[in-house]
């Protein structure tokens, strides 16, 4: 006989979709949280959005997938998190945990009397991911910042994990997947480094959504989990249509000033192309910014304000590229 998904005081038995609330560890906050069990025995999938509060598509795409997914004919579980930062998103902060000011997907594993934020990512350490055997976590780009569509996987787990990623990242409609080189800090990061292998899913941008972004979200969702064998049908592969990426490049500006790129994303560019500049308030250029290699602008702050130590650009490497 199928068992019952559990999680804290929340129960779902097969064939049954609870919603309800996760308590964050010695804290007050409380998170929304949905259960699906499914009718047949299989894996159970995580699936997060709103880990950073101002990336809507995620967050949409997560809500609308809580009503829509169905327990009946489902060969495993679903655990889904539609707004993991809820007090920054309750107080609109630009993706950060309003009681800190911290980035989640910084702080894992987390600290049980640390700030809130590690107090979140300790839950999720000792609460969610034991759960999961695999994870799928929706993001786009903060009010601030453009983005190209794209997947990360993971690049810094054990080799029969980083495999399972980046197959899973095989069935998401973007025309690049990105092996990330970090082992913990971020959410999915560090659920790959307890053995649940995952991807990180861009889409979308400037905190906006929209319903054809929201819809492919979706989808992408839904063909990971039949590629898991969790829905029916069989899934679509988009191997034919990607490309790895390789020598990930994440810059912060060097001096609080004027910021004025030279691309968009999704442009290529070759070794030295000039990526954008930084100018003080009387015109002076403070710092150029030139690529190390060939390859794609996947995500740029869009603002003409940049802060010092704060994210300006993210560049990657074409893998089959020579350097």
């Amino acid at each position: 006989m199928k068992r019952n998904l559990t999680l804290g005081h929340l129960c779902a038995e097969p064939g049954k979709k609870v919603s309800g609330w996760m308590k964050i560890i010695n804290a007050e906050l409380e998170i929304p949280v949905t259960l699906i069990c499914g009718t047949e025995e299989g894996p159970v999938v995580l699936i997060t959005g709103g880990i950073h509060n101002a990336e809507y598509v995620g967050i949409q795409a997560a809500v609308e997938l809580r009503e829509e997914l169905q327990a009946e004919g489902m060969k495993g579980d679903v655990i889904l998190f539609p707004l993991v930062n809820r007090s920054g998103f309750e107080h609109r902060t630009m993706s950060m945990v309003y009681e800190d000011g911290k980035n989640i997907n910084r702080e894992f594993p987390g600290n049980p009397d640390g700030t809130m934020t590690e107090r979140i990512c300790y839950t999720f350490t000792e609460k969610v991911f034991p759960l999961a055997d695999y994870y799928i976590d929706l993001h786009c780009g903060d009010g601030y910042e453009d983005l190209y569509p794209h997947v990360y996987t993971l690049g810094a787990a054990a080799f029969e994990v980083n495999q399972v990623s980046d197959a899973m990242a095989r069935a998401v409609s973007v025309s690049y997947r990105y092996p990330s080189a970090n082992a913990s800090g971020g959410a999915y990061n560090h659920a790959g480094s307890m053995g649940v292998p995952g991807i990180l899913l861009e889409r979308g941008s400037r905190s906006l959504w929209s319903r054809e972004e929201t819809e492919a979200d979706k989808e992408d969702v839904r063909n990971v989990l039949r590629y898991l064998g969790v829905l029916e049908g069989s899934a679509k592969d988009y191997s034919s249509v990607q490309q790895e990426l390789r020598d990930g490049f994440f810059l912060t500006a060097g001096h609080t000033g004027l910021w004025y790129p030279c691309l968009k994303v999704g442009d290529c560019f070759e070794k030295g192309a000039l990526l954008g500049m930084i100018k003080d308030y009387m015109g002076n250029v403070l710092e150029e910014y030139c690529a190390e290699v060939s390859g794609i602008l996947l995500i740029q702050t869009i603002s003409l304000n940049v802060l010092k130590g704060g994210a300006m650009l993210s560049y990657c490497g074409l893998k089959k590229e020579e350097t």
